[in-house]
C-alpha cells in the first residue's frame, strides 16, 4: 500500500467514533519511529510536514521519496497519509505537485471572504488529482514553525461556509493552542465544537495542539466529531529529553568520534512510545 489521502481514513473514523493521529516528522528517525508504531498497533496514521520541516528535509520531493521508500522496505500495510501542515497557498500547490495526497491550506489569517475564495481554488485543484484538503477557521493559538495564531474561537457559520466548499476536514479554533498549555488555560470550548460538528453535517473535524490536553477532554472532543488530532510538541520534548540524557550519561562516544545511530536511538524509542500511547487514547489502534 502506498501513500493515501486522508479522506477514507477520516470518514471511517468519524463514523466509528475514533480519531487518527497526525504526528509531524522532521527527519528519518521520526518518520521510521512513527511508521513502526503504526504498523505494530495496526493503526492508520498521518505524517504531518510543515513547510519549514519540508525545507529542512530538502523539499517536498525528498520527503515523498523518503516516506515511499521506507514504506516499501518496511512492508508497511496500514494506511499512511502524507499531509502538508499549515500550508500556504503556494505551499499546498507545491506539495501536491510533489506527490502529497493530503494538504492543509491555512487561510485562517485572511478575512473570511478571502479564506473562502482561496480554499475553493485549492479544493478544485486538489479534487482533480485525488488529494484531500484540510481548511481552517479561527486561528489556533501559539506558535508552530513560524505560524502564529492568537487562539480565536471559530464562528460556526464561517465553518459552514468553508465546509460547503468540499473540503475533506475542517480545523476550527476552540481554545486549543500549539505548544505547551499555560497553567491558566481555560480548556476547549466544547459547546462551540458541538455546534460546529452539527453545522458542518458530520464533517471530520481536526484538533490541532493535541499535546497537553487532558485525556477526558480528548475523548469528549472525539465524541463531538474530532477525527484527526495533531501531536508535535510532545514528540519534540521527549526526543530532546532522551537525546540529552544519553549525551549527559556519556554514552555518545564511540572510538574517536560519535555514532549518530546510537545517539538518536533513545529519542527514536521515546517517540515510538508517545505515538503508541496516543493511538490507544484516540482509539485508532487495530482500526487499519
Amino acid at each position: 500500500m502506498g501513500i493515501v489521502s486522508t479522506k477514507d481514513m477520516l470518514q471511517k473514523a468519524r463514523r466509528e467514533g475514533y480519531a487518527v493521529g497526525q504526528f509531524n516528522i522532521n527527519n528519518l528517525e521520526w518518520t521510521k519511529a512513527i511508521l513502526t508504531a503504526a504498523q505494530e498497533n495496526r493503526s492508520p496514521v498521518i505524517l504531518g510536514v510543515s513547510e519549514g520541516a519540508a525545507k529542512y528535509m530538502v523539499g517536498y520531493n525528498t520527503v515523498v521519496g523518503m516516506v515511499e521508500g521506507m514504506m516499501k522496505t518496511m512492508n508497511i500495510t496500514v494506511p499512511v497519509a502524507l499531509h502538508l501542515d499549515h500550508g500556504s497557498y503556494e505551499g499546498a500547490q507545491a506539495a501536491m505537485a510533489a506527490g502529497f495526497k493530503s494538504v492543509m491550506f491555512d487561510g485562517s489569517h485572511y478575512p473570511i471572504e478571502e479564506n473562502v475564495q482561496k480554499t475553493k481554488e485549492i479544493v478544485e485543484q486538489a479534487t482533480a488529482i485525488g488529494v484531500s484538503v484540510e481548511a481552517e477557521v479561527g486561528s489556533i493559538g501559539g506558535e508552530e514553525d513560524g505560524v502564529t495564531g492568537t487562539g480565536e474561537v471559530a464562528d460556526p457559520e464561517e465553518c459552514r461556509l468553508i465546509a460547503k466548499l468540499g473540503v475533506t476536514m475542517l480545523a476550527a479554533g476552540i481554545g486549543n493552542i500549539h505548544g505547551s498549555y499555560p497553567e491558566n488555560w481555560q480548556g476547549l470550548d466544547m459547546a462551540v465544537l458541538k455546534e460546529i460538528g452539527e453545522t458542518t453535517d458530520n464533517m471530520p473535524l481536526v484538533l490541532h495542539g493535541g499535546t497537553g490536553i487532558p485525556d477526558a477532554m480528548i475523548t469528549e472532543a472525539i465524541s463531538y466529531g474530532v477525527s484527526k488530532i495533531n501531536v508535535n510538541t510532545e514528540c519534540q520534548l521527549v526526543f530532546a529529553a532522551a537525546t540529552r540524557a544519553y549525551i549527559e550519561a556519556g554514552k555518545d562516544k564511540v572510538g574517536k568520534g560519535f555514532d549518530p545511530r546510537k545517539l538518536l536511538k533513545p529519542g527514536y524509542d521515546a517517540i515510538m512510545a508517545v505515538v503508541t500511547e496516543k493511538m490507544n487514547l484516540f482509539g485508532s489502534s487495530h482500526k487499519a
